[in-house]
C-alpha cells in the first residue's frame, strides 16, 4: 500500500516510511477475517480495515502516532458520534473517493456535475471536522495537526466563496431530473443510433411525454420544465440487459473512475466489444449541447477552484472510518467488562527486538466466554528469550495463545488498544504464520512436502524484526522425521534472531533445546514453554518450564473410553 496524501492520521512521514503487505495466510490463521466483519458497519469497510492492518512497518513512530490518535478518539465519544453522522452525509467521498481525471480532458456535463458534488462533500467535511474537533481537549499529534489544517482551510477567503458558488450551482444543476431520448431504427427494428431530444426539470411520468414532440426535436439552449405524455402513443420501458440499459449503467460509473485507495477498488472501464460503449458518449454529447449554458457556467465556476486539494480531504474519510469503527467496537466491549490497554513502543537502543505482554488474551474468546472466565497470560521476548517451543495437552490453549500474540502485534501496529493489562513492544516488519494447510492444498506435494515448501517461503521473508508463529509444523510425518526437520528449522530461526513461537506436540524437541538447538556462546536462546495442567485439568496458562514429559494421548483415550481397560472391562 502507498497512501498518497500528506495530510493523514494513519500514514505519517510518508516520504520516509515503507509498508510491507501481510501474507494472506497470516490474516486467516490469526482469526482476524471474521472479526473484521463484526467491526465494519458496511461491507465496503471490510477491505478498508483489512488493508490498514495488513500494511506493516517496523518504524516505531508510526505505531506510537496511531495509538495516540486512537486514544483521543476512544476518549471522546462525542467526536465519534459526529464523525459517524458525517459519513452519512458525504456519500460521494464515502462511496467513491475522488475521481481521477486526465489533465487534458475536456470535462463534460456528467464530469462537471460529479466535481460539483465532490466540492459539496469537501465543504461538509471541512466544516464538520472543524466543528467536532474545535472544543475537544486533544493530545495526539495527528488530530492536533488535522485540527490546525482544517482551521486554516476554513479561514481562507476562498473557502467562503467556494461554498457560496457550490450552493448556487447545485440549485441550478438540480433542475435536471430526466432526459427525453430519440432512437433511430433500421429495417429490422434494431437501434442504430440515439439522440437526446430534451433535458427536463421534472422526472419522467406517463402523463404526456410526447407533448410538443415536434418542437422539441430542434435542440434549444434551455431546460424544459415538463416531461409529460398525453397518452396518444404507447410507452415501453427499456428491457434490462439491452444495449441501452447497459450503456446507461456504464454512464453511472464513468463519474466515479477510481475509489479511495484505501478501499482498494479499481478503475471503472466501459466495454468496447459492443455498440453499448458509444451510448453514454452519445448521450453525454447531446446533453452537453442542450444545456450548454449550464455547462459553461459550471466550467467557469469550478475552474476558479482547480487548485483546491479535494482529494487530500477525501482521503481522510476512510481513515476516520477505520479509527471510528474500532473505537465504537472497543467501547462496547469495555462496557461488558473486557480489558484493553494502550500499546507502548519500547524506547531506547536495543540488541534484539522485544515484547512484554501482561494479562493478554485472544480476541476470538470474546463472545465465546464471559470475560471473568477468560484466563489471561504473560509472555516476553528480549535479547535472551527469542524462541518459545510451546507444548501441552490437546485443547489446552496452545493455538489460542499462539494466535493471541500475533493479534497483539497487528492491533498495536494499527494503533488499536490491545486485549490485556499492558503491552510494550518493538514493532515487527512481518507477522508470519505456518499453520496446518487445508487438505486440498496438499494434494500435489503431500502434507510434508507442502509444509516444507511453505516454511522455506516463510523463512525467506523473515528478518530479525519479524514475528514467526508455527502451529504443529512438521507434525504430519513420522515423529523422527518431523523432529529432525524441526530442530534444523528452529536453529535457522535462532540464527535469524527473530521472535518466534513454535506450538508442537514434540515434547522431545522442547526437552532437547540446549543440546540440539541452543548455542550457548550467544545470548539468544530457544526456551521451553508449557501450557500447564493442574490436577489433571487444563489451566490455559503458559509458563517457562520443561515439558511435562509425557504424551497426553492417554488422557484423551481415557476421556473417550478408548483404553484397553475401558474397552474390555478388565
Amino acid at each position: 500500500m502507498s497512501p498518497k496524501s500528506h495530510l493523514s492520521i494513519l500514514f505519517p512521514w510518508q516520504e520516509e516510511v515503507e509498508y510491507r503487505p501481510l501474507p494472506e495466510t497470516a490474516w486467516h490463521d490469526l482469526g482476524l477475517d471474521v472479526l473484521t466483519e463484526k467491526i465494519a458497519a458496511q461491507p465496503q469497510e471490510v477491505p478498508l480495515i483489512r488493508r490498514v492492518m495488513t500494511s506493516l512497518t517496523p518504524d516505531p513512530r508510526v505505531s506510537a502516532f496511531r495509538a495516540d490518535v486512537f486514544e483521543d478518539l476512544l476518549a471522546h465519544p462525542e467526536i465519534r458520534n459526529r464523525l459517524m453522522k458525517l459519513l452519512e452525509q458525504v456519500k460521494t467521498f464515502y462511496d467513491y473517493g475522488v475521481t481521477v481525471r486526465p489533465n487534458d480532458r475536456d470535462d463534460s456535463l456528467w464530469d462537471l456535475l460529479h466535481r460539483l458534488e465532490e466540492y459539496h462533500d469537501y465543504i461538509i467535511t471541512v466544516e464538520e471536522i472543524r466543528e467536532c474537533l474545535s472544543d475537544a481537549s486533544l493530545s495526539s499529534r495527528g488530530l492536533v495537526q488535522l485540527k490546525e489544517t482544517v482551521d486554516g482551510i476554513y479561514a481562507e477567503n476562498g473557502f467562503a466563496a467556494l461554498k457560496k458558488d457550490v450552493e448556487e450551482m447545485r440549485v441550478s444543476a438540480s433542475q435536471v431530473k430526466s432526459l427525453t431520448l430519440g432512437v433511430n431504427l433500421n429495417d429490422r427494428f434494431e437501434a442504430v443510433s440515439m439522440g437526446l431530444i430534451t433535458v427536463n426539470a421534472k422526472p419522467f411520468s406517463y402523463s404526456g411525454i410526447l407533448r410538443h414532440f415536434v418542437s422539441a426535436v430542434n435542440p434549444r439552449d434551455d431546460i424544459h420544465q415538463e416531461a409529460d405524455w398525453n397518452g396518444s402513443y404507447s410507452a415501453w420501458p427499456a428491457t434490462l440487459g439491452s444495449a441501452l440499459s447497459s450503456g446507461l449503467d456504464q454512464l453511472s460509473h464513468t463519474a466515479a473512475v477510481l475509489r479511495n485507495p484505501l478501499l482498494g477498488l479499481t478503475m471503472a472501464s466501459v466495454p468496447a466489444a459492443d455498440g453499448s460503449a458509444n451510448v453514454p458518449r452519445q448521450m453525454d454529447s447531446a446533453a452537453s449541447m442542450l444545456v450548454s449554458r449550464l455547462v459553461r457556467k459550471l466550467k467557469a465556476t469550478l475552474a476558479k477552484y482547480v487548485n483546491i486539494s479535494v482529494k487530500e480531504i477525501a482521503d481522510l474519510i476512510p481513515e476516520l472510518v477505520f479509527y471510528t469503527r474500532w473505537a465504537e467496537y472497543l467501547s462496547v466491549l469495555n462496557g461488558k467488562g473486557w480489558r484493553f490497554c494502550k500499546p507502548q513502543v519500547l524506547p531506547g537502543e536495543k540488541t534484539a527486538t522485544r515484547m512484554d505482554a501482561r494479562g493478554f488474551y485472544n480476541l476470538k474468546l470474546i463472545g465465546a466466554e464471559p470475560p471473568e472466565r477468560v484466563v489471561p497470560n504473560d509472555l516476553s521476548f528480549d535479547a535472551e528469550k527469542r524462541i518459545y517451543v510451546l507444548t501441552g495437552a490437546n485443547r489446552g490453549g496452545k493455538t489460542t495463545v499462539t494466535q493471541a500474540v500475533g493479534q497483539l502485534f497487528l492491533l498495536a501496529q494499527s494503533g488499536i488498544f490491545v486485549p490485556g493489562e499492558s503491552f510494550a513492544f518493538d514493532p515487527a516488519d512481518q507477522v508470519l504464520t505456518h499453520f496446518p494447510a487445508d487438505e486440498d492444498k496438499t494434494l500435489d506435494l503431500g502434507r510434508l512436502g507442502e509444509e516444507c515448501r511453505r516454511f522455506k517461503e516463510l523463512f525467506s521473508l523473515c528478518s530479525e524484526n519479524s514475528l514467526v508463529l508455527l502451529n504443529e509444523t512438521f507434525s504430519t510425518t513420522s515423529f523422527e522425521e518431523g523432529y529432525y526437520i524441526a530442530v534444523d528449522s528452529v536453529k535457522a530461526l535462532l540464527d535469524r534472531n527473530c521472535r518466534a513461537i513454535y506450538n508442537t506436540h514434540m515434547h522431545k524437541l522442547a526437552r532437547d533445546l540446549d543440546q540440539a538447538v541452543n548455542d550457548l556462546s550467544r545470548p539468544g536462546r530457544a526456551l521451553s514453554l508449557v501450557s500447564e495442567t493442574v490436577n489433571g485439568r487444563h489451566s490455559f496458562r503458559v509458563r517457562i518450564a520443561p515439558p511435562e514429559g509425557k504424551s497426553f494421548a492417554r488422557d484423551i483415550a481415557e476421556k473417550y473410553g478408548v483404553t484397553y481397560e475401558a474397552l474390555t472391562g478388565h
